[in-house]
C-alpha cells in the first residue's frame, strides 16, 4: 500500500515539474491515476478477504429448522438446509429439524410431527420476541429468520462459527446396546442447564396427497426424531436414555447440546455419532 502511495506521488511530482507537463492535457495523466487506484483497491479488496478468511472458527452452529409438511413454503427450507449440511459437513455445524403439528388440521398430517416441537418453538418466540411461522430457523438459540432465508442463515452460521467462550460438557463412555444410549457427561456450570439429546433421522422422503402441497414429494433432512432433555443439576453423572423406535446407527446420527433453559441460549454442540 505504501509502495503504490509513493507512485501516484511521484506521478503527480512529475507531472508538476516536468516541461512536457505545459502542453499534458489532463486527459492523459487520469488514466494513469484511475489505474493506480483500481490497483490499491484490488489489494485493498484482496488483502480484505485474507482476514476474513484468518478469523478463527473455534465455535459452531446449531441450526434448528420448524418446519412442516402441510406448509407450502417449507420445502425451499429443507432444499437450503440440505445443501449447507453438505457445503459444512467437515465443520462444527448441526442441523435439525423438527417438524411441527399445528399445520395437521389443515388437510394433511405429517407423520414426523410432534406437539414437543411445536412448544419448543413456541418457547423460542418467548425467548426471542419473535412470531411463531413456518418455515423458521434458529440459530444458536439467539437469532431467528425466514427458514429459507439463504444470507441470513449463512451469515448466523458464520457469526456461530467464530464465537469464542464455548461452554463443553465432555461426554464419554458412550455406548449403544440394548436399545440403550449410555453416556456419561463432565460439565463445570450447572445453573439453568440442560443437556438435549437429539435423535436425528438423516433422510426421509414423503408423497404428500393433500393439503398445501398435495401432489408432491418432498424431501427432509436432519428429522429430529426423539429429543431428550436432561436437567443438569450435577457437575457428571451416567444417563441411560432408551433409543426411538427405528433407530439405526447406519442412517441417524444423535446430537447432544447444552442449553441455557433461562434465556434459550445454546451454549455448546456436538455430533455424539454419525
Amino acid at each position: 500500500m505504501v509502495i503504490f502511495n509513493s507512485i501516484i506521488v511521484r506521478i503527480l511530482w512529475h507531472a508538476r515539474l516536468s516541461p512536457k507537463n505545459q502542453t499534458m492535457k489532463l486527459n492523459k495523466i487520469l488514466p494513469v491515476l484511475a489505474f493506480a487506484a483500481l490497483t490499491l483497491l484490488g489489494i485493498y479488496a484482496f488483502k480484505s478477504r485474507e482476514n476474513k478468511k484468518s478469523i478463527p472458527e473455534n465455535g459452531f452452529a446449531l441450526v434448528e429448522l420448524f418446519t412442516s409438511e402441510g406448509c407450502s413454503s417449507c420445502p425451499p427450507a429443507d432444499e437450503l438446509v440440505s445443501r449447507i449440511i453438505k457445503e459444512d459437513k467437515n465443520k462444527a455445524v448441526y442441523v435439525l429439524g423438527y417438524h411441527v403439528d399445528y399445520w395437521n388440521h389443515l388437510g394433511w398430517r405429517d407423520e414426523f410431527s410432534k406437539a414437543e416441537y411445536s412448544e419448543r418453538q413456541r418457547k423460542y418466540a418467548t425467548y426471542l420476541h419473535a412470531d411463531v411461522y413456518t418455515p423458521q430457523i434458529v440459530v444458536n438459540g439467539k437469532r431467528e429468520f425466514v427458514g429459507s432465508s439463504e444470507n441470513s442463515l449463512r451469515i448466523a452460521i458464520q457469526a456461530g462459527l467464530r464465537q469464542t467462550g464455548i461452554e463443553p460438557v465432555a461426554l464419554s463412555d458412550v455406548h449403544f446396546s440394548n436399545s440403550i444410549l449410555s453416556l456419561q457427561y463432565q460439565t463445570k456450570n450447572t445453573a439453568n442447564r440442560a443437556l438435549l439429546i437429539a435423535f436425528v433421522q438423516n433422510n426421509a422422503r414423503s408423497n404428500v396427497k393433500s393439503g398445501e402441497n398435495g401432489g408432491h414429494v418432498l424431501n427432509h433432512v436432519n428429522i429430529v426424531r426423539y429429543l431428550e432433555s436432561i436437567k443438569l443439576n450435577k457437575t457428571n453423572s451416567t444417563e441411560n436414555i432408551k433409543l426411538p423406535a427405528g433407530f439405526s446407527t447406519q442412517t441417524w446420527q444423535v446430537i447432544g447440546f447444552v442449553q441455557n433453559i433461562a434465556t434459550g441460549e445454546v451454549l455448546s454442540a456436538q455430533r455424539i455419532m454419525n
